[in-house]
Parts: C-alpha cells; sequence; structure tokens
C-alpha cells in the first residue's frame, strides 16, 4: 500500500526545503515519488522547481482554492488518479494557512483502498514559534494532529528556547515525534501511525486569508527586487515572485517571509503563467502590488538616467 505524506506549517517555516530534502531522499533510494502542492495563488511556482528532481507529469500543483474545506475534493479525486508505482509514495504540501486538523479529518475520507491513512508532518520555526500575535492559534492549530514534527530554523537558538518551544509543543500534542530536520530517517515516515491527539477545534475563518498576484514586468536589477518587498505592508505575511532581471534571459525567483528577510536564487525554467508577483496575508490587494511595482521602476529609472 502506498503511504501519503502531507507536509503542514505556517507560512515561512521552511515546508518547501523540507519536501525537496524527502523527495531527493526517497528518490535516492528507490522510491518513486508523486508530489502535490496547494497554495492561493500560483502554486506552479513552486511546483516548477520540482522539475530539477522529478519528471513534470509526477508534480501536480493545486491553486486557487485551500484543501483543507473547498479544495479538499480536488485533492482527493487527484490522489485517487495517481498511477500506480512500485515503491510509490505521495507527498503533499498544504499552504501555510491551512486548518490542518480539518486537512487530515477530510483527506482520508474516499481515498482508494491502495492508500494508507495520511500521516501529518508539521514544520515549525523555532525562531518565531508562538511569536505571530494573532496567528498564534493558527499556527499551534497546524501541530495538533501531526505524528512528526520537524524542527526548523535552530541556528544560534539558545538551549533555553528549545527546550521551551519543545515543552510547548508538547502541551498541544503530547504524543507526536519531535525531531530536528537532520535527523528525519524517510524508511521510518511511512510507517508512522495517523496522531490519535485530540486537536482542539479552529474557528475556521481564521484559515482563511486574503491573496491576489500582479504581472511583474522584466525588473532592472536586483535593488527592485528588495524596494519591492520593503514597499508592501508587513500585513501581508508572504510575498513571492519571478521575472527576468536586466538583460538576463533567465528567471529569478523572489520571497519574503513573515520575520520579513527576503531571499532570491535562480528559477528553473520559464514560468508557465508568467512573471508574477504574489502575495498572501490581510491587505493583499492588485493595486496596492502594482504600485509598489511602479515606484520601485521610477525610482531605479530616475538612476539609471
Amino acid at each position: 500500500m502506498e503511504a501519503i505524506i502531507t507536509v503542514v506549517g505556517f507560512l515561512g517555516t521552511g515546508k518547501t526545503t523540507l519536501l525537496k530534502n524527502l523527495t531527493t531522499n526517497y528518490i535516492n533510494k528507490g522510491w518513486k515519488p508523486f508530489v502535490i502542492l496547494n497554495d492561493y495563488e500560483n502554486a506552479h511556482l513552486d511546483a516548477q522547481q520540482f522539475t530539477e528532481q522529478i519528471a513534470p507529469k509526477q508534480v501536480k500543483a493545486l491553486s486557487g482554492s485551500c484543501i483543507c474545506c473547498s479544495g479538499i475534493n480536488e485533492l482527493r479525486d487527484f490522489v485517487n488518479r495517481i498511477p500506480v508505482r512500485t515503491k510509490g509514495i505521495t507527498l503533499i504540501e498544504a499552504n501555510g494557512t491551512s486548518d490542518a486538523c480539518s486537512l487530515m479529518s477530510f483527506l482520508g475520507v474516499g481515498l482508494n483502498d491502495r492508500f494508507l491513512p495520511p500521516i501529518q508532518i508539521s514544520v515549525v520555526d523555532v525562531k518565531n514559534w508562538q511569536k505571530r500575535g494573532e496567528y498564534n492559534e493558527l499556527e499551534s492549530n497546524q501541530i495538533q494532529v501531526s505524528s512528526l514534527i520537524v524542527l526548523t530554523h535552530t541556528e544560534n537558538i539558545p538551549k533555553e528556547r528549545l527546550n521551551f518551544v519543545i515543552r510547548n509543543i508538547q502541551k498541544f500534542n503530547p504524543l507526536a515525534e519531535i525531531i530536528n530536520t537532520d535527523k528525519i530517517d524517510i524508511s521510518l515516515i511511512p510507517k508512522l501511525s495517523p496522531s490519535k491527539n485530540n486537536a482542539k477545534k479552529l474557528d475556521h475563518l481564521k484559515a482563511h486569508w486574503s491573496s491576489c498576484s500582479s504581472d511583474l514586468p522584466n525588473l532592472p536589477n536586483l535593488d527592485c527586487i528588495y524596494d519591492i518587498c520593503n514597499a508592501l505592508p508587513k500585513t501581508i505575511l508572504r510575498v513571492k515572485g519571478c521575472t527576468q532581471i536586466g538583460k538576463n534571459t533567465k528567471f529569478t525567483y523572489f520571497e519574503r517571509t513573515p520575520n520579513g528577510k527576503v531571499t532570491v536564487r535562480p528559477f528553473n525554467g520559464i514560468p508557465i503563467t508568467g512573471a508574477k508577483l504574489l502575495t498572501i496575508g490581510p491587505g493583499s490587494e492588485p493595486e496596492l502590488l502594482e504600485n509598489a511595482i511602479n515606484i520601485s521602476l521610477l525610482k531605479h529609472n530616475e538612476v539609471s538616467n
């Protein structure tokens, strides 16, 4: 029977990085993973990055709805259509605001008999755990029915902080195994049992945020990326984008995490939806994105002239 592993966690905790590592390790051990990614806006941007590891037909992007509710039927139907493989495993990344408890209660209903009951892995950012103000309840919800909790962003974290986070996690989910990213044993993950922890129900509306996207023109230089990210208000918790820089024919991907950190890296191939700027969080409006883009372009065009 084939295991289904869902990866959940708050925005910016490192879910996609973990998923990439799992995918690579499973491939190296002779497994045949199928990867599904969910996001409010253009999940294709993240999905295309997996084509460096596996064939495009083994990656599926689900955009525009949340798989913990409105998108659950689409997710379930797609999982049931995944081809049978020897040593197959299905890896699903939920968007960063998913109601993880609802996702697990709904996903396992109606799956084909060839699949094992879904297992959930939560990713926890140790540095920012329960420092998210009004979003703390959503963050804690995302660990309550997980069988395994993976700690990230542990670099230079004091031992006192690490121990506090672990104790706090155990209050919400005393049954889960808690490990650092580098301690994952991929051979044991498919053998995990579904969580039997009693979860506290979340007001489902707290898992639904505004999101939007805007076309992104070629940018004259990398500084434009930082200007755009800095111009968008902190209420917008996640910023993603992909475009060409200067005369470079290859595309560049960038993102701003909830703590304000901006990272830039090469993009694999050409984005199938074209160059885009995407945001998730209160205040996400196309006019806001377009204004940030225009101000940045005006600034750098004036400098170049």
